[in-house]
Protein backbone atom coordinates (compact mmCIF):
# COMPACT_ATOMS: atom_id res chain seq x y z
CA UNK A 1 0.00 0.00 0.00
CA UNK A 2 2.79 2.71 1.32
CA UNK A 3 4.34 1.35 -2.59
CA UNK A 4 1.07 2.44 -4.48
CA UNK A 5 0.62 5.87 -2.26
CA UNK A 6 4.63 6.51 -3.15
CA UNK A 7 3.78 5.79 -6.83
CA UNK A 8 0.64 7.79 -7.16
CA UNK A 9 2.47 11.14 -5.20
CA UNK A 10 5.20 11.00 -7.62
CA UNK A 11 3.02 10.54 -10.41
CA UNK A 12 0.99 13.43 -9.59
CA UNK A 13 4.15 15.40 -9.13
CA UNK A 14 5.72 14.68 -12.18
CA UNK A 15 3.02 15.59 -14.28
CA UNK A 16 2.41 18.94 -11.95
CA UNK A 17 6.46 19.71 -12.66
CA UNK A 18 5.88 18.81 -16.72
CA UNK A 19 3.34 21.59 -17.24
CA UNK A 20 5.22 24.61 -18.85
CA UNK A 21 4.49 27.83 -17.81
CA UNK A 22 4.34 30.16 -20.89
CA UNK A 23 3.45 28.28 -24.52
CA UNK A 24 3.07 31.30 -26.71
CA UNK A 25 4.60 31.28 -30.84
CA UNK A 26 8.19 32.20 -31.17
CA UNK A 27 10.18 33.39 -33.69
CA UNK A 28 13.73 34.36 -34.16
CA UNK A 29 17.42 32.73 -34.98
CA UNK A 30 18.92 30.08 -33.82
CA UNK A 31 23.18 30.69 -33.84
CA UNK A 32 25.28 27.47 -34.44
CA UNK A 33 27.74 26.63 -37.01
CA UNK A 34 25.58 29.39 -39.14
CA UNK A 35 22.45 30.69 -38.46
CA UNK A 36 18.91 29.14 -38.28
CA UNK A 37 15.39 30.88 -38.26
CA UNK A 38 13.08 29.43 -36.11
CA UNK A 39 9.89 29.05 -35.37
CA UNK A 40 8.09 27.77 -32.59
CA UNK A 41 3.95 26.76 -32.66
CA UNK A 42 2.41 25.20 -29.19
CA UNK A 43 0.84 21.55 -29.90
CA UNK A 44 -0.60 21.25 -26.43
CA UNK A 45 0.43 22.71 -23.06
CA UNK A 46 3.17 20.71 -23.10
CA UNK A 47 4.36 20.35 -26.37
CA UNK A 48 5.40 21.99 -29.81
CA UNK A 49 6.64 22.25 -33.09
CA UNK A 50 9.84 23.68 -33.89
CA UNK A 51 10.83 24.28 -37.35
CA UNK A 52 14.28 25.89 -38.33
CA UNK A 53 16.04 26.73 -41.44
CA UNK A 54 19.52 26.79 -41.29
CA UNK A 55 21.97 28.52 -44.27
CA UNK A 56 25.51 27.66 -43.71
CA UNK A 57 28.54 29.18 -45.62
CA UNK A 58 31.44 28.21 -43.33
CA UNK A 59 35.03 27.96 -45.19
CA UNK A 60 35.02 24.98 -46.90
CA UNK A 61 31.10 23.94 -45.99
CA UNK A 62 27.94 25.41 -47.37
CA UNK A 63 24.60 24.31 -47.46
CA UNK A 64 21.08 24.88 -46.19
CA UNK A 65 19.13 22.39 -43.39
CA UNK A 66 15.51 22.22 -42.83
CA UNK A 67 14.37 20.70 -39.22
CA UNK A 68 11.57 19.82 -37.92
CA UNK A 69 11.53 18.58 -34.36
CA UNK A 70 8.28 18.06 -31.85
CA UNK A 71 9.66 19.11 -28.57
CA UNK A 72 8.32 18.33 -24.99
CA UNK A 73 8.55 21.67 -22.91
CA UNK A 74 9.26 20.55 -18.73
CA UNK A 75 8.72 23.69 -16.23
CA UNK A 76 11.98 24.06 -13.79
CA UNK A 77 11.30 27.43 -12.49
CA UNK A 78 9.22 30.56 -13.21
CA UNK A 79 9.92 31.30 -17.03
CA UNK A 80 12.91 28.78 -17.20
CA UNK A 81 11.94 25.31 -19.15
CA UNK A 82 14.03 22.64 -20.26
CA UNK A 83 13.08 20.81 -23.36
CA UNK A 84 13.77 17.81 -25.27
CA UNK A 85 12.64 16.76 -28.89
CA UNK A 86 12.84 14.35 -31.64
CA UNK A 87 12.67 14.59 -35.41
CA UNK A 88 14.39 14.70 -38.92
CA UNK A 89 16.15 17.13 -41.00
CA UNK A 90 17.01 17.14 -44.69
CA UNK A 91 19.57 18.89 -46.37
CA UNK A 92 22.03 19.87 -49.60
CA UNK A 93 25.64 20.74 -48.90
CA UNK A 94 28.36 21.08 -51.38
CA UNK A 95 32.14 20.79 -49.25
CA UNK A 96 35.56 20.43 -50.08
CA UNK A 97 37.84 17.43 -49.28
CA UNK A 98 41.03 16.84 -51.13
CA UNK A 99 41.26 20.08 -53.17
CA UNK A 100 37.79 18.67 -54.78
CA UNK A 101 34.35 20.08 -54.16
CA UNK A 102 31.49 17.87 -53.29
CA UNK A 103 27.53 17.73 -53.02
CA UNK A 104 25.35 15.99 -51.68
CA UNK A 105 21.71 15.78 -50.07
CA UNK A 106 20.99 14.52 -46.96
CA UNK A 107 17.78 12.93 -44.26
CA UNK A 108 18.31 12.30 -41.09
CA UNK A 109 16.78 11.67 -37.67
CA UNK A 110 17.72 14.24 -34.89
CA UNK A 111 17.47 14.72 -31.72
CA UNK A 112 17.47 17.63 -29.07
CA UNK A 113 17.64 18.82 -25.80
CA UNK A 114 18.02 22.23 -24.02
CA UNK A 115 17.50 25.07 -21.77
CA UNK A 116 15.19 28.05 -22.28
CA UNK A 117 14.04 31.08 -20.38
CA UNK A 118 10.96 33.13 -21.05
CA UNK A 119 11.49 37.01 -19.59
CA UNK A 120 8.36 38.92 -18.87
CA UNK A 121 8.77 40.79 -22.01
CA UNK A 122 8.35 38.58 -25.15
CA UNK A 123 11.60 37.85 -25.61
CA UNK A 124 12.98 33.83 -25.21
CA UNK A 125 16.77 33.10 -25.20
CA UNK A 126 18.13 29.05 -25.31
CA UNK A 127 20.65 27.31 -25.35
CA UNK A 128 20.45 23.43 -26.93
CA UNK A 129 22.93 20.51 -28.21
CA UNK A 130 21.02 19.02 -31.29
CA UNK A 131 22.35 15.38 -32.84
CA UNK A 132 21.98 13.91 -35.92
CA UNK A 133 22.36 10.50 -37.54
CA UNK A 134 21.95 10.65 -41.28
CA UNK A 135 19.77 7.75 -43.06
CA UNK A 136 20.92 9.42 -46.51
CA UNK A 137 24.67 9.16 -46.03
CA UNK A 138 25.43 11.49 -48.23
CA UNK A 139 27.05 13.81 -45.39
CA UNK A 140 28.15 10.48 -43.90
CA UNK A 141 27.38 9.55 -40.35
CA UNK A 142 26.64 11.71 -37.56
CA UNK A 143 26.93 15.51 -37.03
CA UNK A 144 25.96 17.56 -34.02
CA UNK A 145 25.23 21.21 -33.14
CA UNK A 146 25.35 23.32 -29.98
CA UNK A 147 22.82 26.46 -30.67
CA UNK A 148 22.01 29.97 -29.07
CA UNK A 149 18.21 30.70 -30.22
CA UNK A 150 16.58 34.33 -29.65
CA UNK A 151 12.89 34.50 -30.56
CA UNK A 152 10.31 36.80 -29.81
CA UNK A 153 6.74 35.25 -28.50
CA UNK A 154 3.59 36.17 -29.70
Amino acid sequence: MKKLLLAVALLIGVTSFAKAQTMDKAIGLRFTNGAEISFQNPLSNSTRLELDLGLYGLGDHNGFVLSGLHQWVFSLDKGLNWYVGLGGQLGSRSYEKDNVWNSGFGLALAGQIGLEYNFSIPLQVSLDYRPAWYVIPAFGGAYDTVGLGIRYRF
